[in-house]
């Protein structure tokens, strides 16, 4: 992609620092330098200078660095100007930048312009902010892996072979004369059951870089006094919730973010359920449900002295579609070990908060519950998006190994893998939307 225009932007967080960075890229950037700097600029050597104003005077001095097309971050002639950290000295040289004829970068314009002249593919450009978002040393390291192109190394190999399958097959159905049997010599069909054993590795590799970006959102739900704000302290390790013993205490969502040995956990702490009659409970029961609906996993506390029909009662109220786990608190208080139970009902924990009893069970049954891996290697990190675009990828591969063993279809068979190779394509970019696009670069930081 050719850009005509150049853009700037301050590349450094708002606020006053030691240092503050405005960068500019495109095709306007030498004549920029030549009028805001005094000094001739060599490629890729720091130089010290003034940056002047429109009458000569210095704005501020610092360093320049200018990196000549193609060889830059966003493949065009790149300018940074590395001067102080204040807020109102970066707005002068930025608005003088401007003036030049530069305009103001959008969010994530510097990236998008990385991608579209293909300094990155898309699954790199996407790691660029989740580097800089990450909220764990794993998951920084994660990301890292995503930038070099681990990810994209192996979708592309997927890919590769997807083309080599498709071309054979195709080749089978257009030159009948040339006595390509692709439905009776078995490569097919043991190339493909080979690629979706490899799909499948990658998806779960992906599922452990999407926890690590994401994180898992856990909803603490149950009658009031149950212990759910004991439990959102005892998982954060400070007082996050106000505990009383007076029931209804905690009235609106309370939230806090939290790691299990690198596993970011976004925990909610709701209000107590029951029937009310204050309007302030009612609306922070309201609100309790609202969350419960979005949560990936929801722990249902319970006083364990309470009967099974009052806990019948409130879990018939949680949403059906998301995971429950009974949460059975205070057995400090009943000759209980705490231990897990499995029934038809479903997971249950024996647990006493006050204690400590049985916590070191519930954390590691929570990572266990999304499959994280602390230890596992070459993790890079991942999206919802890349999920589904594996998920649909295996499921078209599936569906052409089922067509040529049952139906010894080569024309759909060729189909399905034309739709797994698209699906998986979209993941670096090298088949996508603008409308994808642009939502993935405005979630960027202006300035990257």
């Amino acid at each position: 992609m050719l850009n005509t225009d150049t853009i700037a932007a301050i590349a450094t967080p708002s606020g006053n620092g030691g240092v503050g960075i405005i960068r500019i890229s495109g095709t306007y950037v030498l004549e920029i330098a030549s009028k805001l700097l005094s000094k001739n600029l060599p490629p890729r050597i720091a130089v010290y200078s003034p940056f002047l104003d429109e009458s000569g005077e210095t704005i501020d001095s610092g360093i320049a660095l200018y990196f000549p097309a193609p060889h830059s971050y966003t493949g065009e002639a790149i300018l940074e100007l590395q001067g102080h950290g204040g807020a109102v000295v970066l707005d002068m040289l930025l608005r003088r930048v401007l003036a030049l004829g530069a305009r103001l970068a959008r969010a994530g314009e510097f990236t998008e312009r990385a991608f579209l002249n293909n300094k990155l593919d898309l699954a790199q450009a996407e790691a660029v902010a989740d580097l800089i978002n990450s909220s764990t040393e794993q998951s920084v390291r994660s990301a890292q892996k995503s930038m070099q192109g681990v990810f994209s190394q192996q979708i592309q190999e997927l890919v590769e072979e997807l083309t080599y399958l498709r071309v054979y097959i195709e080749a089978s159905i257009d030159f009948v004369d040339e006595e390509i049997d692709f439905l009776s010599d078995g490569l097919i069909e043991k190339r493909l059951q080979t690629l979706l054993t490899r799909i499948e590795k990658i998806q779960a590799t992906a599922q452990q870089g999407r926890l690590l970006r994401d994180g898992m959102t856990l909803v603490l739900a149950g009658k009031p006094n149950a212990g759910k704000s004991s439990l959102l302290n005892a998982l954060a390790g400070h007082d996050a919730a106000i505990v009383t013993e007076i029931a209804g205490t905690t009235r609106d969502v309370l939230r806090e973010r939290i790691q299990l040995d690198g596993m970011p956990l976004h925990i909610i702490d709701t209000a107590g359920l029951r029937d009310s009659d204050n309007v302030v409970e009612q609306e922070g029961i309201r609100r309790a449900h609202v969350e419960m609906a979005k949560a990936d996993l929801i722990l249902l506390l319970i006083d364990v002295r309470e009967s099974e029909l009052e806990t019948e009662a409130v879990r018939a109220t949680l949403p059906t579609d998301v995971e429950v786990i009974r949460v059975y608190n205070k057995i400090d208080l009943l000759p209980r070990s705490p231990a897990f139970e499995t029934t038809e009902k479903g997971m249950s924990i024996f647990i006493s908060i006050k204690t400590g009893l049985g916590l070191d069970l519930l954390t590691a049954h929570l990572k266990k519950f999304v499959g994280f891996n602390a230890s596992a290697e070459n993790v890079f990190i991942a999206r919802r998006r890349h999920l589904e675009a594996l998920k649909a990828g295996h499921e078209f591969v599936e569906q052409a190994l089922s067509q040529l063993q049952n139906a010894l279809a080569g024309e759909l068979v060729a189909e399905d893998l034309r739709q797994a190779q698209q699906h998986l394509a979209e993941i670096t970019g090298e088949f996508t939307s603008d409308d994808l696009l642009g939502k993935i670069f405005s979630s960027f930081c202006i300035g990257k």
